[in-house]
């Protein structure tokens, strides 16, 4: 009786450890982790921009910012970039700012003070190459010297920079009036050498190069395999030329001498 109690514990002990021993080297499935979407960058719009270009920006944020500061030059500039890239505008910087009673009297042609220019191309290249938007001008494409009041309930004030007060036109659900600019992310300006004023979407249909048409190649002109038989030219032997006629010479002969007496008819002419 003991021993059939001891071979039972062996046994249950045996497969004890069998198990255990199995259990240790089962290899654990690995955690499955869920795929990663690659979210798609949108595509930035490129507009083109000249020196010209980057000339009437400076000209805009000069003459309408009272000549203020950095500060004031950055909101001014943010307008004018908001109707660039809105689409309801010109689609270039100088026909932005150039366009009829919308920017100060005599902004492509009054004179900008030389001490001006430092600060005036820094706020521009930070506009034209880094992207630099006035943060508190948000979606603003319009301005008004500050202090003055107007009797409407579309003019939404977002900031005061510069001497301006710059507001938002909305609806009275609170919606913009106007086709909203592009942020800054998805703006790309474009550098072009040249006076091009052509909108950017358009640049891209005009050929680099105009096509030259090529001829048709001959339909009969073709390949043969045959050799090519080449034969050495037959030269003829050469001759002289043939000599020219002599010319005929006529030799005069000479007339008889007549005297002053008349000659008749029945005297011989030699008095014979």
């Amino acid at each position: 009786m003991r021993a059939e109690i001891s071979f039972g514990k062996s046994l249950v002990g045996i497969l004890f450890v069998g198990l255990a021993a199995a259990g240790c080297t089962t290899t654990p499935k690995p955690a499955t982790t869920p795929a990663k979407t690659k979210q798609a960058q949108a595509a930035k719009v490129t507009f083109n921009y000249t020196a010209k270009d980057r000339d009437c920006l400076k000209r805009a944020m000069y003459f309408e910012s009272q000549h203020s500061d950095e500060d004031g030059y950055l909101a001014v500039g943010t307008v004018v970039m908001n109707r660039l890239t809105s689409g309801a505008y010109p689609p270039s910087i100088c026909g932005v700012v150039a366009q009829e009673k919308q920017f100060a009297p005599g902004v492509m042609t009054r004179e900008v003070k030389p001490q001006a220019e430092p600060e005036l191309a820094t706020a521009a290249d930070a506009i034209l190459l880094k992207g630099a938007r006035h943060p508190a001008v948000k979606d603003a494409m319009f301005f008004h010297t500050d202090g003055l009041k107007f009797p409407y309930d579309n003019m939404h004030y977002v900031t005061v920079a510069g001497g301006n007060a710059f507001y938002e036109k909305r609806d009275s659900n609170g919606m913009l009036e106007t086709p909203p600019p592009l942020p800054s992310y998805e703006v790309a300006m474009n550098y072009v050498p040249g006076e091009s004023m052509l909108p950017p979407q358009f640049e891209a249909l005009i050929p680099s190069a105009v096509p030259v048409p090529l001829p048709a190649p001959d339909p009969m002109a073709t390949a043969s395999t045959a050799p090519m038989l080449i034969t050495a030219p037959v030269t003829q032997p050469e001759t002289a030329p043939a000599p020219e006629p002599a010319m005929r010479i006529a030799i005069p002969t000479p007339r008889p001498a007549y005297d002053s007496v008349m000659l008749r008819g029945e005297i011989p002419v030699n008095g014979g």
